[in-house]
């Protein structure tokens, strides 16, 4: 039913439909786009250990469910010439509900029961500034590679009766952007990205794969699939997760 309702709020928007829409002209004429995206996430995967030694790995997914979940992202992206862009991403994630713990489990300081609900909340927002470089732009592809700065402010917390704890962080890490757009046939456009990287501390991948079709210049709709794996192991977290989720967007240029 999420997507449905996504669907639908997108689909009053067809109303910027016009006669001439060409794949290429828009970005000549409005530089600046912001795409507004909705879905639907499911938790393949979100096991956490706090301390990262000491503390008892548990399943947030296992405990308040897979899914499905709202989520929200906004994206604006400027081109500043043909070869140069600059883009700003807002992409707030937090899921929540109640469970129960199926063993004793040591987390942030704290000792939880088994078989008593317990809530669970799982925050992983993000925030990024990129940059990208067009190094091909032919009539079907246009290829781009840059960097992003990825600021996480993420948080854990489990409460039952009598118990509360949570463990947060904010961090800067920087990643890498691959992107491909291929244009098939007017007004159709594919568009693949991904921001990520690994070392031995951890890895963050956000990819995604999304149709695009232009209903104008100045506006399009778009579908598709995202997918967000990663996470740290150390000595004061762990906590790897693998969130997938299939996404619906409007686009307005400018």
């Amino acid at each position: 039913m999420t997507m449905i309702r996504a669907l639908s709020l997108l689909f009053v928007c067809t109303g910027c439909v016009h006669s001439g829409s060409t794949v290429s002209a828009h970005r000549d004429r409005f530089p600046v786009s912001v795409e507004v995206e909705g879905g639907a996430l499911w938790q393949n995967r979100n096991d956490v250990r706090i301390p990262g030694e000491e503390g008892t790995r548990f399943s947030i997914a296992d405990l308040i469910g897979e899914g499905e979940y709202p989520v929200g992202r906004v994206t604006a992206d400027w081109d500043v010439d043909e070869r140069h862009a600059v883009r700003v991403v807002l992409a707030p994630i937090e899921v929540d509900g109640t469970g129960v713990l199926e063993q004793p489990t040591d987390f942030a300081g704290s000792t939880f029961a088994p078989g008593v609900p317990t809530e669970g909340v799982y925050k992983f927002n993000s925030y990024r500034l990129g940059y990208r470089y067009t190094f091909l732009h032919t009539e079907r592809w246009r290829l781009r590679v840059g960097g992003t700065l990825f600021v996480r402010d993420a948080k854990v917390e489990l409460t039952q009766a009598g118990v509360s704890a949570s463990d947060s962080n904010v961090g800067l890490v920087p990643l890498a952007n691959f992107a491909a757009e291929y244009y098939p046939a007017k007004p159709v456009r594919i568009v693949a990205e991904l921001d990520g990287l690994a070392a031995p501390q951890g890895r963050a991948f956000d990819f995604s794969l999304k149709g695009h079709f232009d209903l104008s210049d100045r506006c399009s709709l778009s579908l598709g699939y995202r997918t967000i794996e990663g996470g740290a192991d150390n000595d004061d977290v762990f906590s790897f997760a693998w969130l997938n989720t299939i996404v619906a967007g409007i686009t307005f240029r400018f």
